[in-house]
């Protein structure tokens, strides 16, 4: 009898022990808290600016890796970034979208400011050398490659189109695919804005 008064016990302080933590965040994309890669960088934004990723801790941020030439996936996935910010209203403010380019020769800080902000007025271009924009892309396991085109004037990069999200403490949390939704990304980002520290 001891003993299963002593097993009850120990089951009811666990199940206490678990109602006390807060239950995971369900994400309709990936969940990437586990991973101890992405971390802070330094690049030049649109406008000039030297800025680091770190100078939006406090934001959720959305971190979409393109360049301005693509022909396919980059101006759709800003599209529909920037209708997420619109249907975020007032909470748009504690979101930060960050377009890094992933061809550096050719996305000077003068073609992003005639690019990137015309989807959303907040949206940040980043570009950097090709050694920082390198760095950048193997800490986020961003994977891309020239196809060059013969005639044509660049080449076609083919390259990773999905979109990382990190909470406002700076950490990694979920990976949404290019293709996702704009109810998915909606969702996502508010599950991390209600968490917002």
């Amino acid at each position: 009898m001891r003993i299963i008064l002593s097993i009850l016990v120990t089951l009811l302080l666990a199940a206490s022990v678990a109602g006390c933590n807060p239950p995971a965040p369900q994400f309709r994309g990936t969940d990437i808290s586990a991973v101890d890669w992405g971390g802070d960088f330094e690049l030049t934004a649109h406008t000039g600016k030297r800025v680091r990723l770190s100078d939006y801790r406090g934001k959720v941020v959305v971190l979409f890796f393109g360049y301005t030439h693509c022909p396919d996936i980059c101006a759709p996935t800003l599209n529909r970034l920037a209708q997420l910010m619109q249907r975020l209203g007032p909470d748009a403010a504690h979101v930060q979208v960050l377009f890094v380019t992933v061809d550096p020769k050719h996305d000077t800080p003068a073609q992003l400011a005639g690019f990137v902000p015309k989807f959303y007025e907040s949206f940040i271009g980043l570009t950097g050398t090709e050694a920082e924009i390198g760095a950048v892309t193997r800490d986020y396991k961003v994977a891309f490659q020239a196809e060059p085109k013969p005639g044509a004037m660049q080449p076609v990069i083919a390259h990773f189109g999905g979109m990382m999200v990190k909470d406002s403490s700076g950490k990694l949390r979920v990976m949404l695919k290019n293709d996702a939704s704009i109810d998915d990304i909606v969702h996502d980002v508010r599950v991390l804005l209600a968490a917002r520290i």
